[in-house]
């Protein structure tokens, strides 16, 4: 009896110790595994050989192979996504110069370092190469160029909604997998504070929201949405997306309410039969799509105030953007082409100083003055009459990097 009962206890010791073995792989596997702190780094669903996951494989628009961006195309950054600000944008047909001129106004004034995700056209990969590899700032700035990618079930669909790579930015978060937080902009956008501002608001997400953008409009009376729209928008005059910053990881993870099936959708299911349902509605292309949307999920967005995505309609009617008023301009967008035509010379005015301005030179003799001078021959404009808008906020952004400069010094 006295023998059975040692054998019991060491039986019982035995399963102890491979018990607490267990809980120690299990607690270790938790550390690596999303949710237990990690994102998993998972492929690229457009690189070449990746397998195909999500909305059911992609197709570029354009020749896929290497040509001399090539290896980098797919490198992703190895250092962890609070180190550095991840930009993206989208460039087709002739928007090199404007891209160009948008990165560098994000270079100019931005601490943290920056991460540039430009998906372009093949053709233009060489020219952003040689550009971008000729800029000062070695460290501070890195890129990636990627092809347009769609879906392949569905790419001639996604071609040609609105413009022809618009629908682009809709999937970047399942192609940038292990990104985990974007602000993705237009090509006419300029920055004219750094970077970093706009990406502290990720901090400032509640637990339900995934995404930040801009009213469409301040002024009802000259909304486009709540006056023409023939589908659902958020909120009074919808949302503009030149301008999103993302929460990429609560998007791909997020199940959306919609009024197509009661069942929750994830992010790569939802978009396709949106389209279906909607491509005879929208106008705007994939800019309506994410009001309808938000429409159904408004818990889900961050408004940030229109000083930081800030537009002709702000003051070509009078202005109706106060807080630009009070601050000055944060994010210039330019839409409609205004920085290329004479109907808006105070935007194309800011634009022309920006991209003529050489890095390393005083900002102040060669960029702030030399606009201010410009935009004072605009004062025949709406906007013109405001034009202390357009360098309030720039003034303070000068005055704030050279106090950084002499501090580093």
């Amino acid at each position: 009896m006295r023998r059975f009962a040692r054998a019991a206890l060491l039986c019982l010791g035995c399963g102890v110790c491979w018990l607490l073995y267990g809980l120690g792989q299990l607690a270790l596997s938790l550390e690596q595994e999303p949710g237990g702190g990690r994102e998993r780094q998972a492929p690229d669903p457009a690189a070449p050989g990746a397998r195909r996951q999500g909305v059911g494989g992609w197709a570029a628009a354009g020749s896929t192979g290497r040509g001399e961006a090539g290896a980098g195309r797919y490198n992703y950054m190895k250092t962890h996504s609070s180190e550095k600000m991840h930009l993206a944008v989208v460039a087709c047909g002739e928007r090199l110069e404007e891209t160009v001129t948008m990165l560098r106004s994000a270079i100019i004034f931005s601490i943290k370092p920056l991460q540039f995700h430009i998906f372009a056209e093949d053709q233009l990969h060489k020219s952003f190469k040689d550009i971008l590899d000729d800029f000062p700032y070695e460290g501070k700035i890195n890129y990636t160029l990627y092809p347009i990618t769609f879906p392949t079930e569905s790419a001639a669909e996604w071609k040609k909604l609105f413009k022809p790579c618009a629908s682009q930015r809709l999937f970047l978060p399942l192609i940038l997998k292990n990104v985990d937080s974007l602000l993705y902009v237009d090509t006419d956008i300029l920055f004219l504070r750094p970077v970093d501002d706009i990406w502290s608001f990720l901090g400032k997400f509640n637990s339900t929201q995934i995404a930040a953008m801009a009213p469409e409009h301040e002024e009802p009376r000259i909304g486009w949405y709540n006056r023409f729209a023939r589908h659902p928008y958020y909120g009074v005059t919808g949302i503009n997306s030149g301008v999103m910053l993302m929460n990429m990881t609560r998007i791909r993870r997020k199940y959306f309410k919609n009024d197509m099936t009661s069942v929750r959708l994830q992010w790569g299911e939802i978009l396709m039969p949106l389209l279906k349902k909607y491509k005879l509605n929208i106008t705007w292309g994939d800019q309506d799509l994410l009001n309808i949307m938000f429409f159904h999920n408004p818990e889900s967005l961050y408004v940030f105030p229109c000083q930081w995505n800030y537009r002709p309609d702000h003051c070509i009617y009078g202005s109706n953007c106060k807080e630009a008023e009070e601050e000055g301009i944060f994010i210039l967008h330019g839409n409609r082409g205004v920085y290329h035509d004479d109907k808006q010379p105070t935007f194309r005015a800011v634009y022309e100083a920006i991209k003529n301005y050489s890095f390393g030179d005083d900002l102040v003799h060669s960029l702030l003055r030399p606009l201010e001078l410009e935009l004072r021959k605009t004062m025949h404009t709406y906007c013109g009459r405001v034009y202390k808008v357009f360098i309030k906020q720039l003034t303070k952004s000068i005055k704030h990097l050279y106090a950084r400069r002499s501090k580093g010094r």
